[in-house]
């Protein structure tokens, strides 16, 4: 097939090495200059790392660099990524600076319109399928602030925080943070020594897991194992996982307080009036996310102030000066508002009468084992299963689609797929509050999302291997047979 692939991030490479290895022809379009997705060059923010360690947020078959430090910066991920693609040779596959301007469905296969972002000719061609890999997190999502037109004129800033790179262009001036999430803390310690005041406008404090704990146990030792997974309920209780949630459930939630009591006082935030509201397990309802370095320390010594429980209601000129004014009637000077407010899910590309034939009533993207739209034909979606080992989940669901393409894969029924998602969806809304991007993001459920792909395909590594993952953090390269072992079925060479 002539398969093409918009987004040459962590889903969108890996999804074009392994279809490529399957023998199509494949194309990959991106509109930055680089490749990297959110690792790009021009969406990089100050202070950007990884959430997972070097050697868990890695493909099977090509690990991060030794020398890398255990959580990479943004512009490591991106040269790692790069060179994934030249080992592969998908670097020969990719048509970067290139916007995708329509995807229109024929009766068999796509007419795509690209047009480069330097300003040349728009140009059409037809695919046979169309995988969509452009990114869970591709739009900013800036709220309508009032007062924008009076807090420019005096000069203000508003950025999101994806899209501010220089923290050493800020010259004294006075920024205010809009979130709390892990991007707001990252972009406030990237500026706050170069800034006059930082302000963190946090509508709602998240728990956060300090990268050790107890300044012993590694993070990823807590969370980036199987029985940290199975912490959280599952909608399909299996093995271990009965007896942690049945009989054990007292056990499993003394685990759980003891870790929110220990980040509570290694983060010393009662003193700093930051303890979250609810329990420490309810921390997937707000978004996992790690402590970044240096922030708490920040808050203690005044460089930094948390706004907790409050919201900007407005943007004011105040004797020619840019401010921003809180729900509590508070004003603050602000030369910079950066606004890291999370991110919209967009398929500009599609007609809206067929993206609208994605969604639910709720605007979740209805996709079986997040990958196939079940009532859409000739299209896949790649990197819609975000979570803390984004780059083996987006690998297995290549191998995944691979399979698909090649007819052998035996799906249920639509009917029963269907039923399949929405029960998926139903259960997300509930483990996460909601906090699942429009579906596409599977945290914490990393490891069963894997397990039931691999399911499908029957291609599941071994049960010793797994029951090592229990204890130890999960080494992707322990699934790097997989891809072969497909190829081999399909009568292709491994890569």
């Amino acid at each position: 097939m002539r398969i093409a692939v918009v987004g040459a991030g962590v889903a969108g490479l890996c999804t074009a090495k392994v279809l490529a290895a399957a023998g199509h022809d494949v194309v990959v379009i991106d509109r930055t200059p680089d490749v990297g997705g959110v690792w790009s060059a021009t969406r990089r923010y100050p202070g950007l790392c990884t959430q997972s360690a070097k050697d868990t947020y890695a493909f099977s078959d090509h690990p991060m660099p030794a020398e890398f430090p255990e959580w990479p910066d943004g512009e490591q991920v991106q040269a790692y990524l790069a060179s994934y693609a030249e080992r592969f040779g998908v670097d020969r596959l990719l048509r970067l600076g290139t916007e995708v301007v329509r995807a229109e469905q024929l009766d068999a296969g796509w007419r795509l319109t690209t047009r480069p972002v330097d300003g040349s000719a728009e140009v059409t061609e037809t695919v046979d399928h169309l995988v969509v890999a452009n990114g869970v997190f591709s739009e900013p999502a800036l709220p309508d602030f009032a007062g924008l037109e009076d807090f420019t004129t005096a000069g203000g800033r508003v950025a999101s925080s994806s899209g501010f790179a220089d923290a050493g262009s800020l010259d004294g001036a006075h920024v205010v943070v809009v979130g709390y999430g892990k991007s707001a803390c990252d972009v406030a310690v990237a500026v706050a020594d170069a800034a006059a005041s930082t302000d963190v406008i946090a509508r709602q404090l998240l728990w956060k897991v300090p990268r050790h704990i107890g300044g012993v146990l590694n993070f990823k030792h807590l969370l980036l194992t199987r029985m940290g997974e199975a912490l959280f309920r599952y909608i399909r209780l299996q093995g271990f996982e009965k007896v942690i949630h049945g009989p054990g459930r007292r056990v499993r939630a003394r685990m759980m307080a003891s870790v929110g009591a220990i980040a509570t006082r290694q983060d010393r935030l009662r003193e700093l009036d930051l303890v979250p509201r609810g329990r420490f397990e309810d921390i997937v309802r707000g978004a996992i996310g790690l402590t970044t370095e240096g922030f708490f320390e920040r808050v203690r010594s005044g460089v930094i102030r948390v706004r907790r429980d409050r919201v900007v209601v407005r943007l004011l000129e105040k004797e020619g000066v840019p401010h921003v004014e809180l729900d509590d009637g508070t004003v603050l000077r602000a030369d910079l508002l950066l606004c890291a407010t999370g991110f919209r899910q967009g398929v500009a590309f599609l007609d809206p009468e067929l993206h609208a034939r994605l969604l639910d009533e709720h605007g979740n993207y209805r996709l079986y084992r997040q990958i196939h739209p079940v009532d859409v034909e000739n299209l896949s979606f790649a990197g819609y299963n975000s979570s803390f080992f984004s780059p083996l989940n987006a690998e297995m669901a290549a191998v995944w689609i691979a399979a698909r393409l090649a007819g052998r894969l035996a799906l249920p029924e639509k009917e029963a797929m269907r039923a399949h998602v929405d029960a998926q969806l139903a259960f997300m809304d509930d483990a996460t509050d909601g906090h699942h991007c429009r579906g596409t993001k599977i945290i914490p459920f990393s490891l069963h999302n894997v397990d039931e792909v691999l399911g499908d395909l029957d291609l599941q590594i071994p049960a010793r291997v797994r029951a090592a993952q229990w204890l130890n953090p999960v080494d992707p390269g322990a699934y790097r047979d997989v891809t072969p072992r497909l190829l081999a079925r399909l009568g292709t060479a491994p890569v």
